[in-house]
């Protein structure tokens, strides 16, 4: 009876024993892979179904914590990132979202426009850093005919949104443009000597001046209404006295 349960004890503790030394190792594999793969990182998914070409919502995506290892530059980390923007495919509920398939929302605020993108380069040349809803002039130079010519290309052209490179500095615009003309701009950029663009003085400025100009031509019209004179109100005549009965007897006595 003791040597069985001498066996017994001896069995348990060796068990004990194997299986501290089992959780240990595996403990370590965990951290050499938690170590491996760099903390996790939130992205953002999908939390519901959704279309393509429709303006993303706040409360159509969440977060998924990732591994750091398999977190790319692709991998959208901040909802920031996805304001005005649409997907170009759709997508289903944990899809990830990715830069490949988010395209900013169009800003075309008529049908018959159309964006032509103008990126600064050699042959493209910007006066200073614009920004949405500036105007601008397209000054185009070329050659026609052996003779250099300069010329104003298009006036008070709508900028529709801005382009960044990678550092976040000012790379050019989207110009919004009549569908007609767009054939135009396109060919000039292809083969035109040099295009520079002029920021023009209207735009935000125009916008800002309408209120006060009615405001303006409000207040001469309230001006005329103070200066009106009142209408005079008749005056009512006084009745005329009768003449006393006395004096009329004295004329006669008289």
């Amino acid at each position: 009876m003791l040597e069985s349960k001498r066996k017994a004890i001896i069995f348990i503790v060796l068990s004990l024993l194997l299986a501290l030394t089992a959780g240990f190792f595996v403990l370590q594999k965990v951290r050499a892979l938690n170590t491996e793969l760099g903390g996790m990182t939130e992205v953002i998914v999908a939390a519901e179904n959704i279309n393509s070409r429709t303006l993303l919502e706040p409360s159509q995506v969440t977060t998924m914590s990732i591994p750091n290892k398999f977190v790319t530059e692709s991998h959208i980390t901040k909802g920031e990132e996805l304001k005005n923007s649409v997907s170009i495919v759709a997508l289903k509920e944990g899809d990830i979202l990715t830069k490949n398939i988010i395209k900013p929302y169009s800003n075309v605020s008529d049908a018959n426009n159309r964006l032509v993108t103008m990126v600064s380069s050699d042959k493209i040349y910007f006066d200073e850093k614009l920004e949405n809803l500036d105007r601008v002039d397209i000054i185009v130079s070329q050659t026609l005919d052996g003779k250099p010519k300069t010329e104003l290309f298009m006036k008070d052209v709508r900028v529709a949104s801005i382009l960044s490179n990678k550092e976040k500095k000012f790379a050019g615009v989207a110009l919004e443009i009549a569908a007609e003309d767009a054939p135009n701009l396109i060919h000039m950029q292809n083969y035109a000597d040099s295009i520079r663009i002029l920021k023009a003085n209207v735009g935000k400025a125009s916008t800002e001046e309408e209120p006060q100009e009615k405001k303006e031509e409000s207040e001469p019209a309230e001006t005329k209404q103070q200066e009106q004179p009142k209408k005079e109100e008749p005056k009512q005549e006084e009745p005329k006295q009768e003449p006393k009965k006395e004096d009329a007897d004295k004329k006669k006595e008289q």
